[in-house]
Formats: C-alpha cells, structure tokens, sequence
C-alpha cells in the first residue's frame, strides 16, 4: 500500500475507513464466520486501485459466503457506504475481495502485512 502523503489524501483515507467501520459492524451482526475488513491503495492511481479486503475466520466460510447471497449483500453494502462519501468503485468484482484467516495462517504464518503488501495493486 502506498501510504497517502497529501492532506486531501489523508483526508480521503480517514473517510473510506468511517464508512468501512460501518460496513464492518453490520458485518460482525450479519455475516457467519465475518471476523474484519482493511483497505489498500494506491492513491496515485485513485479509485481504481482502491481494494477492500474482508476477513473470515476460516475458508469454509469465505467460500460460503462466495457461493451465496452474502457475496452480493457485502458488496452492496461496502459499495453503499462508499458511495455516501463519494467514491464510486470502477469494477466491484476486483476491488472487494474476500479471504481467511485460515489461509493466511497457512501462507503467511499468520502475517497480515506480508500477505496484504503482497497483492500488487494497480
């Protein structure tokens, strides 16, 4: 991730993680086995590499909630919560992204940083 540098990028990034709070916590209500959610970007080349990852405990989970209604329900929501601050995401499909923790734990020992710095953004 590349970290925003300006005032207005700073700004930016405070309020993309409001409105991702929000999402998280209807998640944390709603969703089974929804553990977290982050974000990334590359504000160089801003809303286009804007990427929200959202956290599962396990990928039984994940992969349930790929396969089902939930899938479309996270991405309305994360979608609807962006938009209320006025950042709209050019192909949903690639830029919400769901993942485990149990496949972190078995690819990155449990180490979120390398495991996020590692999907390239562009």
């Amino acid at each position: 991730m590349v970290k925003p540098k300006t005032k207005t990028q700073k700004k930016i990034d405070h309020n993309i993680q409001l409105a991702l709070t929000r999402a998280c916590e209807e998640f944390l209500q709603s969703v089974t086995g929804f553990q977290w959610l982050t974000h990334r970007a590359d504000y160089s080349n801003f809303p286009s590499s804007l990427r929200v990852i959202c956290i599962f405990d396990n990928n039984l989970n994940q992969q349930h909630a790929c396969q089902s209604e939930t899938y479309r329900q996270m991405h309305k929501q994360i979608q609807s919560e962006l938009l209320n601050i006025g950042i709209k995401l050019p192909q949903t499909a690639g830029q919400i992204i769901f993942d485990s923790e149990e496949s972190c734990n078995g690819t990155h020992q449990g180490n979120w940083a390398l495991r996020l710095d590692s999907r390239s953004i562009k």
